[in-house]
């Protein structure tokens, strides 16, 4: 559910990020949505910022990129974490659908996991994250 109570389609999402993927992006990932208290709460924990942002990743980076999950014997790339009310609004003030907001998070968390990093790539991440939007029918 959403910070609204309204249902979010999983399945929706899981597959449209798994047809924009790049590449690179193979194995295994949890996406959690949160409301913005708990994001606070982890963005204050994990970067010392005392307010909930939209998405925050959490890379498992092993010795070759990602760990190996014996069970299923797949590769877990790492945790994506959406705040429901910040994608809410931003949803709100883009004029755009809450499901689309939650697959350009959802893809923007997946390139954190990748090792993408936008305050540092000069402009790389943006434009993959644009071209793979576009593929998957967002602007």
């Amino acid at each position: 559910m959403d910070g609204r109570g309204r249902t979010v389609r999983a399945d929706r999402l899981r597959r449209w990020l798994v047809e924009v993927a790049p590449r690179s992006a193979r194995g295994e990932l949890s996406l959690v949505l949160v409301s913005d208290r708990k994001m606070r709460a982890l963005n204050l924990q994990f970067r010392g910022v005392a307010r909930a942002t939209d998405v925050l990743s959490f890379p498992l980076l092993g010795d070759k990129g990602s760990r190996v999950l014996r069970s299923v014997g797949e590769r877990y790339l790492g945790d994506v974490v959406i705040a429901t009310g910040v994608a809410a609004r931003q949803a709100r003030n883009a004029g755009h659908r809450l499901g689309n907001e939650l697959r350009r998070l959802a893809l923007h968390g997946l390139l954190h996991l990748l090792g993408y990093d936008h305050e540092r790539d000069n402009g790389e991440m943006a434009r993959l994250e644009l071209k793979l939007r576009r593929r998957g029918g967002i602007q």
